[in-house]
This record gives C-alpha cells, structure tokens and sequence, in this order.
C-alpha cells in the first residue's frame, strides 16, 4: 500500500479521535453541570410500597411513582393499591402529605345477570372475549345492555388472580384483590366498582334503563323507584340518570343507627349489604 495513503488514513483516524475525545469530555461537563440530586425520599418511598408493578397507580412501575409521589406535590400518597391503608400511610408519612381516611378497596360487580335470569338475543359465536363480543349487534348478546358479558376480559387483566369465572360470571376473591383498577379499565360495559372493603352496602346493578325497560328483561334490577334515596337518613344514597350511587364515605360516617333502612325499603331487593 502507498505509504502515503497509509499515513493519510493514520491522519484521519487520529482526528476523529481527537473529535470523540473532545465531545466526550463536552458530554460529561454537561452531566456533571446539569445533574439533578437524587432525592434520597425516593428511595425510602420505594422501599415501603408492594412492589407489585402492576401498574394500578397509573405509572409505569413503583419507581415511577415513587418519583412521581415525592416530587409533585399533586400526586396522593394512597396510589399503591396492593400495599393498602398500610402503605399510604407510610407513604404518607416520607412525604409529608395527608392520607384522610386511607381504606382497602375492593372490585365489587355491580351485576346480577345470573339471579335476574337476563336472557339472550342471540347466540353469539365470535371472538370469546368482551371486547369482541361488545361490536356485535346491540352492544353484545345479552338483553339487559347493561349486564356482563361474561367472557372473562377481567379475569385476563387482573395482576391478581382475584377475578374467576364461576357460569361465565366474574366472581372477585376479596382476600386476593387489591382494588388497583384494572379490571374496571378493561370493563367495556362499566360494570366494575371499587369501593372500601368495609362498605356497608351496595347495589349490584348498573342499568340506566328506565324501570319499565329493566322489568322486562331482569328479574331483579334497579328500577329507579327512588326509594332507597328518600329513605336514607346519611344523604349518601342518589340517583344519578337511572344509576343509583352510594356515597360509602357519608353511610360510614352516619354509622349503624340507621339499621340500612335502604336495604329494607328496595322493592327489588336489589339494594343489599356488602359482605366483603
């Protein structure tokens, strides 16, 4: 080879070294400049939550949140759903923030296609899951618009393992459950609750159909009669369109004294104790 050409290569390599070298040295000046103190809170938020990772906080994992928790000041110290009450008080106590009334929480179905004997309008013979059968005709096979489709999308999506099928009907396990959301998320037909594991009542029925509709095609729904709203003495009870709504913090508040007046008022017996 020319001796030339290998001293002009030599030359070369030897300046796009000096040019790495150089942007090297850049690079680490601006990391030494603009370096941002790790807070050591971060650490010991994240020593105290589950450590599931599954996501229920609305971050991308507990290091995310642990971040997120101690630096904005927005950010609740009660989102690690399966360290419970427990947690966001430690939480809560790193941070300096307030956690009134922490509770666990749990999924509650608020349907009862089975015991309403909710019939079909068709038979549905495509893709096995919610999602699926949610696009077909009517929003899905069943009668009621409002009712499980019982393909088991939840079960799928729980982190876990507290949803089972029990007769194409999700049935939570609350020793297991942890109330991080994600089955409600998943639920295309809303009928996934999370309310406090120490709920008083509750209403297994998510119909906004107006009681002469719910009639005729369940047994048991709510048929907006107002009843339990007008006799519960806590306020906590209101119909929301035709979806009646419990207030859980107000019917804790009010106490035993009202001996659930709202369960023994509903004609439908659809109003009832939650039984975690």
């Amino acid at each position: 080879m020319d001796p030339a050409l290998i001293k002009l290569a030599l030359g070369g390599i030897a300046f796009l070294g000096c040019i790495g070298l150089l942007f090297g040295i850049g690079l680490a000046l601006a990391a030494q400049k603009f370096a941002v103190e790790a807070n050591p809170k971060v650490e010991e938020v994240l020593e105290v939550l589950a450590g599931a990772q599954c996501g229920g906080c609305g971050y991308a994992g507990c290091e995310a949140y642990a971040e997120a928790v101690v630096n904005d000041p927005e950010v609740p110290a009660n989102l690690c759903f399966p360290g419970k009450a427990a947690v966001a008080e430690a939480v809560a106590e790193i941070t300096g923030k307030k956690v009134a009334g922490a509770a666990n929480m749990v999924a509650s179905m608020r349907c009862s296609r089975l015991e309403g004997n909710v019939g079909q309008k068709y038979h549905y013979l495509g893709d096995q899951t919610c999602a699926g059968a949610s696009i077909c005709f009517g929003g899905g096979p069943q009668e009621c618009a409002y009712s499980c489709l019982g393909f088991g999308d939840c079960v799928e999506v729980c982190p876990f393992g507290a949803i089972t099928l029990e007769n194409h009907f999700p049935v939570v396990n609350v020793e297991k459950c942890v109330g991080c959301g994600s089955c409600v998320r998943i639920c295309l037909k809303k009928i996934i609750e999370i309310i406090p594991l120490s709920a008083r009542v509750w209403v297994p029925c998510s119909t906004k159909d107006p009681g002469k509709v719910v009639r005729s095609v369940c047994e048991v729904g709510c048929i907006s009669c107002r009843m339990c709203v007008k006799a519960c003495p806590a306020e906590a009870v209101s119909l929301d369109g035709n979806l009646i709504r419990v207030d859980h913090g107000k019917c804790a508040a009010y106490g035993v004294d009202c001996k659930e007046i709202c369960v023994e008022k509903c004609p439908r017996n659809i109003f009832r104790p939650f039984k975690s």
